[in-house]
């Protein structure tokens, strides 16, 4: 039996000739990635260890992402703790204030990780790195502590599902949001647990790289060790004059072992809402009747990329917020941010009545720039809309594509697109 693209990635990192599903295997890693919330537990678990060196200097990622710039002197003390580590070991892929931006949209934008790459991250959503052909997933904070010394890791190869998408989107509005949103909903938040999600056919021609940063990254969202891509003429493009690395092209074999099979028409797919409190309550946006809302939030790591910007701009322009309404615009990367000023889209937005943040993941994960009360409603970009998530635990939030978020901060309740 063939292999899948995953377990061809995992086979050349264990220096196996094959591996097969639920092998367990120790392999090389060839990006390791932690930020402020998990890199201070990793550095703990090295000091407890008696250690205090790492395998490679240049292949070690640190990034201060969820509360930078600090928000109070936790998060501090938590941002201080990786940045004395880099310094220390010299770490090259440190990102400071200024120079970072929200992991999962900084780290393929700088090049740092590319295809045929093992990555693994203390971030749940290092998944994200499957849209450039690299096997990448989170692992725990002690994980993280033994490969940054060894660099290697332990895995079991995982089963694979195969998602075919077809045809061309006939709606301008649907990106890849709404395909990995409406994957979810098909198979729900366990339906491919600890297997890999392997996207493939003609549709992949129509979704542009940072469509499937977003899909890769919320692979997680329904239990996938991992999403992964192919590396096609799209993706090598990206590549181009950007990764640093050399790339590796991995392809399934003909004979490769799925377990399942699912297809996703473009054609027929419209963009989708999440409604809370799972990824997986999904709703085609014209089955939705009139919601109101009380914050709309565009960014984060599933949608804070330059492409996300540009369709709110665009829908934005020349419009006004709702009364009453928080619009929150959260730029990916210091180059996203600065891309955005260029081409007049952050003054779009100041224009229309939101707030432009500087890079951070904030209210995603209820950290800061956008802590929702008891009883108040976001609509959001972001990957997650648990209970709590954002704000209080009597708070909702629901889960949209970019265009959608626009034109409800338009409306002040969930709205398609096309009616603004």
């Amino acid at each position: 039996m063939g292999m899948t693209m995953t377990q061809k990635i995992i086979a050349a990192h264990a220096g196996l000739p094959e591996v097969h599903a639920g092998q367990l295997v120790t392999a090389k890693v060839d990006m390791v990635l932690s930020n402020d919330i998990t890199g201070p537990v990793a550095i703990r678990e090295m000091h407890k260890a008696g250690l205090n060196s790492v395998f490679d200097k240049n292949k070690i990622a640190m990034v201060p992402d969820h509360f930078s710039p600090a928000k109070d002197i936790k998060s501090a003390e938590q941002c201080k703790a990786i940045r004395d580590f880099a310094k220390e070991h010299e770490i090259t892929h440190y990102y400071e204030v200024g120079k970072m931006g929200v992991e999962h949209c900084l780290l393929p934008e700088q090049g740092v990780v590319g295809a045929g790459q093992l990555i693994i991250g203390a971030d749940s959503h290092t998944c994200t790195y499957g849209a450039v052909g690299a096997f990448s997933t989170g692992m725990g904070s002690t994980d993280i502590a033994a490969a940054m010394v060894s660099g290697e890791t332990w895995l079991k190869v995982p089963e694979a599902i195969k998602v075919v998408v077809t045809g061309a989107p006939s709606n301008k509005y649907v990106s890849g949001k709404d395909v990995i949103l409406k994957l979810i909903g098909m198979i729900g938040v366990d339906g491919a647990l600890y297997k890999s999600l392997e996207f493939v056919g003609d549709g992949l021609a129509h979704i542009s790289m940072d469509g499937r940063l977003t899909i890769a990254n919320m692979a997680i969202e329904c239990g996938a060790k991992n999403g992964i891509f192919p590396v096609d003429d799209i993706c090598q493009a990206y590549l181009k004059d950007r990764f640093e690395g050399e790339m590796h092209i991995y392809e399934a074999d003909a004979d490769a072992e799925y377990v399942q099979s699912i297809t996703i028409d473009l054609a027929t797919l419209e963009p989708q809402v999440a409604f809370p409190h799972l990824p997986s309550n999904t709703h085609a946006i014209g089955d939705i009747d009139k919601i109101a809302i009380d914050q709309v939030v565009i960014g984060s790591c599933t949608n804070g990329r330059i492409e996300d910007m540009r369709v709110a701009g665009e829908i934005l322009k020349g419009k006004k917020v709702a009364p009453y309404l928080r619009l929150i615009v959260i730029p990916g990367t210091q180059d996203v941010y600065e891309q955005c000023m260029k081409e007049g889209i952050t003054q779009t937005i100041l224009d229309a009545g939101g707030v432009v943040s500087t890079p951070t993941c904030g209210p995603c994960l209820g950290g800061y720039m956008g802590i929702l009360a008891k009883g108040e409603r976001a609509l959001s970009t972001t990957n997650r809309n648990f209970i709590g998530r954002m704000g209080d635990p009597e708070s909702e939030i629901y889960l949209c594509n970019p265009a959608v978020a626009a034109a409800s901060a338009i409306t002040g309740y969930i709205t398609n697109p096309e009616e603004v």
